[in-house]
This record gives structure tokens, sequence and C-alpha cells, in this order.
């Protein structure tokens, strides 16, 4: 066993949480060393997750864009061809190019990086095994403080074990050399769907199941039948109220057997995708063994306001503890963690934590759901406005969704807003800025937003809260 010298914080995970920890506690001070397993940097969102699908989404785009609707445009370009290996290769140097500006930031902020598995060994102690350096045995590093971020991974259903090849997990639906003639995917939450619009578009045939009776669950209500309803148009077809009771695999097919309203059903598709959620990953990491507390029911590190587990020199932040699993939520509490263990105060408001959905349009929301807000018992105004009544939307093409907004009716405060449409994912900003501040549907109302802008359809949404819009019915 070999020592290595003692650190004021360790970090174990270098994804969107860790990174962002390592750095934000080198700039107070701290010496850190920063422990990933895996050769590359960056986590589950760097490398399997956010960024190369949303590289997918972006290139899927513009052959749907060339395909359907650049004529429209007057712009016409013959027979169209795709060329998967090369959307493939530009899709893996997005994903390189990024991770290695991670593994820059680490190392200009002095942050030692130290590859190689992470176990506890004792509240201050972290052993350290299958490092890089092949010819010393596993290393054993002490600190202060040990920040776990080791993020999540897909959950598997019995029955439908991944196998790589046939039935797939969202890290291989990034990387099929061919498109799926018929693509099945096993739920219908946001990682589905945008893998889904991801093959849709180059191709494949897309089945959706879902056991329950709505796809992306979480989302308002009005929102997640106006996604379903355009994503149908789009081609993509849903079974809801359906569970998958079986799947068997023959002539490199997979038949999938499915239950609804009592009677069964079979299917055949070419790849099945399951993802139905993610679950923490803290299998031997050694929480057990030192007393670190979980949650029985989900897995995930109890922890306090200032992240720190049942163990006080040990913090724990993003899909490793409660709240939506985001990339930058990971983020946010990261840094929120390495001031709290520097000594200084760090939080997360969690109720102006942004989520979005990078199908098109896309979908993003922050805040309450309508749902929520009438289960609450909180009396409120909604204000929606239609992206077809948006001249900037209309000279895009782009008429599909709305902006709806929620604000509490006797005080006007917004309680939340949820947006489908284009570039949704850039107008929630605004909102969780207005909301950080305890605005009222009447501040965004009386902002002036450029024109033509998508962002006027948030504005005239904010103006029909109190009915005075001129252009809202």
């Amino acid at each position: 066993m070999t020592q290595k010298e003692n650190y004021d914080l360790i970090v174990i995970g270098s994804g969107p949480g860790g990174y962002v920890a390592s750095v934000r506690a080198r700039q107070l001070g701290l010496k850190v060393a920063c422990v990933e397993k895996s050769a590359r940097l960056g986590g589950v969102c760097l490398n399997v997750g956010c960024i190369p699908s949303k590289a997918l989404l972006d290139s899927s785009e513009y052959f749907h864009l060339a395909k359907d609707h650049f004529a429209a445009h007057g712009i016409r370009i013959g027979e169209l061809s795709l060329d998967l290996h090369v959307m493939m290769e530009r899709k893996k140097q997005v994903v390189e190019e990024l991770t290695g500006q991670v593994r820059k930031l680490l190392e200009g902020n002095k942050a030692d990086i130290i590859h190689g598995t992470a176990r506890l060994v004792g509240a201050d102690r972290v052993e350290v095994s299958n490092h890089s350096d092949k010819s010393l045995s596993p290393i054993i590093l002490e600190a202060k403080a040990i920040l776990l971020a080791t993020g999540s991974a897909p959950v598997t259903v019995p029955g439908l074990e991944f196998d790589g090849k046939n039935i797939v997990s969202s890290t291989e639906a990034l990387s099929f050399d061919s498109v799926p003639q018929h693509l099945g995917i096993v739920g219908g939450g946001y990682i589905g769907l945008e893998l889904g619009s991801v093959w849709r578009r180059l191709g494949s045939e897309v089945t959706v199941i879902e056991m329950l009776p709505k796809i992306a669950a979480t989302l308002d209500g009005q929102i997640g039948r106006a996604l379903e309803r355009i994503l149908t148009q789009q081609g993509i077809a849903f079974r809801l109220n359906t569970k998958v009771s079986k799947a068997e695999i023959a002539d490199n097919k997979v038949q999938v057997t499915l239950e609804a309203e009592g009677s069964t059903s079979s299917l055949n598709f070419d790849k099945l995708l399951v993802a139905v959620g993610r679950r923490p990953l803290t299998k031997n990491l050694g929480l057990e063994d030192i007393g670190v507390k979980t949650d029985s029911r989900t897995g995930q590190i109890l922890v306090d306001e200032s992240y720190r587990s049942s163990i006080p020199a040990i913090y724990a932040i993003g899909d490793i503890i409660a709240g939506p699993m985001l990339a930058h939520k990971a983020s946010a509490e990261g840094i929120a963690a390495a001031e709290c263990i520097a000594g200084l105060p760090g939080e997360v408001n969690y109720d102006t934590v942004p989520a979005v959905v990078y199908t098109w349009p896309e979908v993003a929301c922050v805040g309450l759901t309508e749902e929520q807000v009438k289960e609450r018992g909180i009396p409120y105004c909604i204000g929606t406005y239609p992206f077809s009544g948006a001249g900037r939307a209309r000279c895009m093409g782009e008429k599909d969704g709305f902006v709806k907004l929620i604000a509490q009716s006797e005080t006007d405060r917004i309680l939340g807003v949820h947006i489908i449409g284009p570039r949704a994912a850039d107008m929630i900003a605004e909102c969780v800025l207005a909301m950080e501040f305890g605005a009222s549907s009447e501040d965004i109302a009386r902002t002036v937003h450029g024109h033509p802008t998508f962002a006027e359809a948030l504005q005239e949404a904010a103006m029909a809260v109190r009915k005075c819009s001129i252009y809202a019915s």
C-alpha cells in the first residue's frame, strides 16, 4: 500500500458536479484531489449523456430540415443521403474537445487529477486502485473532507437486461452503427423521447412504450399533452398504459410481449432501448463499511442542508442525493458544497432549478406545474400565448407550441413557467432569473423585449395573466 500526501478535499467523480466542486474548492484555497475511474474526465454527462445526445439531436435536426423543410425556403439540394459514420465522428469530436477542456480547467486551477477506482476506507481516507501507474499497489489518500459525486447509471428491468447489442441502454443508443428499421423504447421520459427523436429523424420507425397514461409525467399536464401530440405528428408511435412483460431475441430481432387493458400483444424491433430511469452509482464505494446512511427506497445518500452525510467529514452531491438527476443541479450543488466545506454559506434554490427536454420543439420549465398549484390549494392565474402569434416564430416556420405562465392570483408572484416551442431551452433562463428575484408576471409584462424574438411570446403570456394583452384572446 502506497501512501499519498494529505488534502483538504478529495472529490470522487469528475462529472458536472465533481469537476465544478473541485475548481470552486481550489478557488477558495483548498488543496484538492479529484479521483476519476474512467480514462476521460467529465462523467456520464460529457461522455455518454448530455453532450453526445445533444450533438446527435442537432445533427439529426439538420438532416430533418434538409429533407423536409429546406424546399419551403427555396433551397433545393437534390438527392439527400446520410453518412452516419461522419455524424458519429462529429459527436465523438465534440465529446473529446469538451472533456479535454475539463482537464485543462482542473489542471489550470492546480487540482490533482488521479485516475483510478475510489473506495472509502475511513471517514478521512480513500483507497484508489486500478490507477494509471500499474507498477504501484492501491494508494491511500487522506483529507479533511471527502465529496462524493459519482453520478448515476441506467436502471435495469427484470427480463429486459441490457446485452449491449439488441437490448440497450442510452449509452449504446448513442452509438448505433446503422439506423434501426424499427426502434422500440421502453419509457416515455426525457431520455427516451430525445433519443427517439434522433433516430426518428434519421429514418427509424419509433415506438415508445410507457406504463403510465402519459409521457414525460413530471411535466405540466397541458405541456405534456401538447408534446405527445406534436411527436405523434412527427411519426413517433406511443403505446401508453402498456407494460412490457417479456423480451426475446431471435434472428437478431427483439420480440416484445406487451400487456395492456388485460390483453397481450407482441411487437418486433431491431433494437430495444430501455430508458425507465437512472439509479445512483454508489455500489462498491464502501458506504456501508463506514456507516454512511442511504435512503432505503432509492439508495441515494442522505445529506443535510450543507450536503454533509451521516459521517460529518463526508459530503455528497448530484445524482446520488435526492432531487432531479440533472447536470446543472449537480454543478450548483458542487459549488454550494465546496463553499460549505470551506466554511462559507452555500446553498441551492431548488424551487428555481429548470428542466429541459431537447426534442423539437424543445420543452423547458421551472417552478410549479398547474397540477401542483391545485394540489397545494394556491390561488392562481394563468397566461398563455402561442408561438403562432410570434413574428419570429412565423418567419422560421416554427409555429408549434406555446408559453404558459402561472402566477399567484393575489400577489401576482410567478409560481412557474412552462414553454414548449423553439428555443425554449434558452428562453427559460429569463424565467429562472425572474423567479430568483421574486418577480411578478407584471414585471415580465412591462419588460421591453426585442422584436421580433421568440421571447415576445413570454411577454405576451405574462400580459395575458392580467388579461391586458392586445394580442391574446
